[in-house]
């Protein structure tokens, strides 16, 4: 168990980022009304950030959760609409921003950032493994990785369990009934995509990144999440857009949400869009989120603290 010290920071220093977020420009969900604010932001705290991670989280949680028992064609839409709820370029950008805000719970890397100052932020935009080199850097990305990586998995599993019951459900006759709606079906999918933020994602972002962990290392996403970390850190996040994409990563939640929309296109029954759900829409991206925690070889292995 950590020590109460670094648990008291960790929990400062997320409360502090989710505060930037008082200004974020989403839009409330009708019904819902606009989002409490937070009082005095601090300074220098993009509240693009947390809005970003925001989309990560809520759509892995979401997702997570679907339910692999279906009793009727009215479940299916429901979760295959809820599986849809990500579009691949906010998921990338969210995910960064997932990592960095794990790895601004690492005490000794924003002490370290600090300390620095403004002059070791020159090269984090261009060359994110920069980073790695920052005091306490390597553990930063520690965190980063395990925060990820928890998410993926668990997202990754759910979708193994929804793809089984594929399977199993094709005892129930109502589940071989051929598709009459076919075109509404997909467009309703499609219709679904993107991130719609909910009064509570706030307190469930925070409650998330608080859960901590190390593993693994630094892998290309990563980094980029430690080098915004450190600008954030820094206030110098605007500086930080480059940051939020990843090549590989991004094209892995692209393909996946592309072979989500074609395997519904595909499917001619109730059982194969459980299919397509669970592969696609849940294992897929899944799996996406936890190969970007796999380092490269060509990436830093140690710290240089």
């Amino acid at each position: 168990m950590r020590p109460r010290t670094i648990r008291a920071l960790a929990s400062a220093t997320i409360a502090i980022t989710l505060a930037g977020c008082a200004t974020s420009s989403a839009p409330p969900r009708k019904g819902l009304g606009p989002a409490p604010v937070a009082r005095g932001p601090s300074p220098g705290i993009d509240g693009g950030l947390a809005s970003r991670a925001s989309a990560f989280e809520a759509y892995t949680r979401r997702a997570s959760a679907i339910d692999p028992s279906f009793a009727n064609p009215g479940e299916i839409a429901e979760r295959l609409r809820t599986g849809a709820g990500y579009e691949p370029k906010e998921l990338e950008a969210g995910m960064i921003a997932y990592a960095a805000l794990a790895a601004m719970q690492e005490p000794s890397f924003v002490a370290g950032v600090k300390a620095k100052g403004r002059d070791v932020s020159r090269r984090l935009t261009t060359d994110p493994e920069t980073a790695l080199d920052l005091p306490g850097g390597f553990a930063a990305a520690q965190r980063a990785n395990a925060a990820l990586a928890r998410r993926g998995e668990a997202l990754a599993d759910a979708g193994a369990r929804v793809k089984q019951a594929s399977y199993s459900v094709q005892r129930q006759p109502w589940s071989r009934a051929r598709l009459t709606n076919g075109a509404q079906r997909l467009a309703a999918v499609k219709q679904a995509a993107g991130y719609r933020p909910e009064a509570a994602d706030r307190a469930r972002l925070t409650a998330a990144i608080l859960e901590g962990g190390r593993r693994g290392g630094a892998s290309p996403v990563v980094a980029r999440g430690v080098a915004l970390a450190a600008l954030t850190v820094l206030g110098q996040d605007g500086a930080a857009r480059s940051l939020l994409s990843e090549p590989r990563a991004g094209q892995c939640l692209r393909i996946a949400k592309l072979n989500y929309h074609q395997c519904l296109a595909a499917a001619g029954t109730h059982y194969e869009d459980i299919y397509c759900l669970g592969v696609h829409a849940m294992k897929d991206p899944g799996q996406c989120v936890v190969d970007a925690t796999k380092p490269a070889k060509s990436m830093r292995r140690a710290s240089l603290d």
